[in-house]
């Protein structure tokens, strides 16, 4: 019961922002695991913690955090490290914060399951879906399976915080059926559906969903995500629309189920019956693949300007959700353009910047020139200093990146890491050669502005802010990104010497 207690608390620190009282200075000095055989030591260490603590005191939560951060690394102390995580969350920073328990969890017992709790949580939080997968299961696979229940439900309520929807889904399906024996909770097991379908395996998604209304034969959410599985894939029509019209009568006003009975109806040839019922749910709910939905209907009744509208509205929710993109790379493909970004194409950038970084340290930065290089199987990124001398040379991969200096090679799977780590500036890797092209970088939620010609001028994604100069059509001149934490800003102009050659 403690346990789950906790878990309930830490969940209402995250989203309330209410934060426990802490130990007293002397308590806490008292109980921490400091090098007490080495006075000279033990002093500094004291001292690092009581500063720590002033600077909180004073409003300086990022020299707080930064100094624990350093102690807890020399000391090794989980309660450190667990002290540093709070003043994150008092700060509001989900990265920092995860920074910290990443470190509580590695150096506390392995009976104590809170770190991982806690950590497991703020990987969610930080959108790490790929990295929650496995410590999540093992966590479950102690815990009997009322309890696994129970955690997973906890969980569940992350998914639609998450700006990576999609990879946070798959994610907590991979969770799910890693866990045996496979719960029998009805609202598990259909995220656990949508994770299959997401992962192409469309036989599993339909296998699960029938289960479900098997055991539920009222199950609206089951019968509407089958029949529009159905309609989606232009099968199995009639029997489509039987189910979505049984869950439509159960929620009248549900607008995911509006745009369901919208679809099988546009697929009907009910074009007009079509358009209505997803004017009625885009109202209801402007989201994402309701807005693609209606411009696609829009469009084939012959109002073009009607359906752009739309999607530039939604574009400026997600660019990036794959229903979108399909309908656009269907019947506007010039906005898609894929002649000018073809993932599998070779591309070549070569250019200079400049990095500045305002925070409770003081204010630094860098500068210098890059080169860039694309193709279908990794990004070659060249840092040079502003005298031409090779800083470093990062290779990025499916999988991982490495990175070389000074005859060194280095190993990370994220990229902005292992850069910042190495030349102590955030230059993001990662997305650089869709965002130099102007799209959205796969794999998480993007918002794009477009001029009136149909140009991206604004892309925003992971955080950061990208504004667009383009020489031409096709070159861009100029790239400012810049990202705002509550530790620090970021600034980073690029400028190109031969745009997009």
């Amino acid at each position: 019961m403690y346990k789950f207690k906790l878990t309930a608390f830490f969940r209402h620190v995250l989203f309330s922002g209410c934060i426990c009282n802490f130990l007293v200075f002397s308590n806490a000095i008292a109980q921490l695991q400091f090098v007490e055989n080495n006075p000279a030591r033990y002093s500094e260490q004291v001292f690092s913690f009581l500063a720590s603590e002033i600077a909180l005191q004073r409003g300086d939560a990022g020299s707080a955090f930064q100094t624990l951060i350093a102690l807890a690394k020399d000391t090794k102390d989980p309660r450190i490290a667990q002290r540093a995580m709070e003043i994150a969350l008092i700060a509001k920073s989900p990265a920092a914060a995860l920074e910290a328990s990443k470190l509580w969890s590695e150096y506390s017992p392995t009976t104590d399951t809170t770190s991982k709790e806690v950590m497991i949580t703020l990987l969610m939080l930080n959108d790490e879906w790929d990295s929650v997968i496995a410590p999540a299961i093992s966590l479950l696979s102690t815990k009997l399976p009322v309890q696994r229940d129970q955690f997973l439900q906890q969980w569940r309520t992350l998914i639609s915080r998450s700006k990576q929807e999609d990879s946070a889904i798959r994610a907590f399906s991979k969770i799910i059926s890693g866990t045996k024996p496979l719960t029998k909770n009805k609202d598990l097991l259909f995220i656990y559906s949508m994770g299959e379908e997401k992962e192409g395996r469309i036989d599993s998604m339909e296998a699960i969903l029938k289960s479900i209304i098997r055991l539920d034969p009222n199950n609206k959410n089951a019968l509407n995500a089958l029949g529009y599985s159905y309609a989606d894939r232009n099968i199995k029509l009639t029997e489509a629309l039987k189910m979505i019209q049984k869950a439509h009568q159960m929620a009248p006003d549900d607008p995911y189920i509006l745009d369901s009975l919208a679809w099988v109806n546009y697929r009907l040839g009910n074009l007009a019956l079509a358009k209505t019922l997803l004017q009625e749910s885009y109202e209801k709910l402007p989201e994402v693949e309701v807005g693609a939905h209606l411009g696609e209907v829009l469009w084939i009744l012959g109002d073009a300007k009607g359906a752009e509208t739309i999607w530039r509205k939604v574009e400026a929710i997600d660019a990036n959700h794959k229903t979108l993109k399909d309908t656009l790379r269907r019947l506007r493909p010039d906005w898609a353009a894929p002649e000018v970004f073809d993932s599998n194409s070779k591309r070549h950038w070569d250019g200079r910047f400049a990095v500045k970084v305002n925070g409770s340290s003081g204010q630094n930065g860098g500068s210098g020139s890059f080169s860039l290089d694309h193709d279908e199987k990794s990004d070659n990124l060249e840092i040079r200093s502003s005298l031409g001398a090779s800083i470093a040379k990062v290779v990025i991969g499916p999988a991982k990146a490495t990175l070389e200096q000074n005859g060194k090679i280095y190993e990370a799977v994220d990229a902005d890491s292992l850069i910042e780590q190495a030349i102590s500036l955030p230059i993001p890797a990662r997305g650089l050669p869709a965002w130099l092209s102007g799209f959205i970088r796969p794999g998480s939620q993007g918002v794009i502005q477009r001029n009136d010609s149909g140009q991206v001028i604004k892309i925003e994604q992971d955080g950061w802010v990208l504004v667009y100069d383009w020489a031409k059509k096709d070159q861009l001149q100029k790239l400012t990104l810049t990202r705002q934490t509550s530790l620090n800003n970021i600034d980073i102009k690029l400028i190109f010497d031969i745009p997009n050659d």
